[in-house]
């Protein structure tokens, strides 16, 4: 029981600061915040994630990349041009890893407007920072683990981050049905999206990219925009004057 207490909480607390803080703020800042926020997300980010820490600059480039490109030759992760998620997977850490190294100039119009933090971002993609949280990983569930078959959900802690990202590139651009006509192949693989909190709406988020409510019909529940709007209400954060 508190190894699968463990796993749930893993995945979706890191979960809910990648579609939070990483998708909804540094990719499209569709809401803002000031820089104690900010730098607090920042960290809780860095922990809930872990080994699998992905830096925000990068991410939203790539990000913005997707959305500028989406589903054709140049979207750095469309399911379509590659024959398994595998090396779809392999394919967006080349191009995660260009970002990180600034090996690639990104285009004048992906740039700017997310926030980096140099002493964490380095901190938080170092091979020392991602062994530490690895064995910290593993310590636990030789401290809880009953049975022997849970040791083969450690390594979803170790890529928790890239697994979500897959799951939702890949079944968001495959599986599902469309509300919206993108000129993409974006779907909505699910009308009840709580395992993914709402990511896998990508038909409607394609149609409405700066929304901060990712559901679109009345049944389609975006289990993150509550969130939002309880935080907007308390003042942490500010939503675009349009999705109050």
């Amino acid at each position: 029981m508190i190894i699968l207490i463990f796993f749930l909480a893993h995945w979706f607390l890191s979960l809910f600061f990648q579609t939070f803080f990483l998708h909804r703020y540094a990719s499209h800042k569709m809401f803002t915040t000031n820089k104690f926020y900010e730098r607090t997300f920042y960290i809780m980010t860095y922990f809930c994630q872990g080994s699998s820490f992905l830096n925000p600059r990068a991410y939203a480039i790539m990000h913005r990349e997707h959305h500028a490109y989406s589903d054709t030759e140049k979207d750095p992760h469309s399911p379509h041009f590659f024959t398994d998620v595998f090396q779809m997977m392999w394919h967006t850490v080349l191009s995660y890893r260009d970002h990180i190294k600034r090996l690639k100039e990104p285009e004048e119009r992906f740039k700017g407007n997310y926030p980096e933090w140099k002493f964490l971002d380095y901190v938080g993609s170092s091979i020392v920072s991602r062994l530490i949280f690895g064995c910290l990983y593993v310590a636990f569930y030789v401290a809880f683990a009953t049975h022997w078959w849970m040791f083969f959900l450690l390594p979803i802690h170790f890529m928790m981050g890239p697994i979500h990202g897959a799951i939702v590139n890949w079944c968001g651009h495959k599986y599902g049905y469309a509300n919206f006509d993108n000129n993409d192949k974006s779907k909505n693989t699910t009308p009840f999206d709580f395992l993914m909190l709402g990511e896998l709406f990508q038909n409607n988020h394609h149609k409405r990219p700066n929304n901060a409510n990712f559901g679109a019909k009345w049944f389609e529940i975006d289990p993150v925009y509550p969130v939002m709007k309880l935080m907007h209400w308390a003042r942490i954060i500010r939503l675009r004057k349009a999705y109050i």
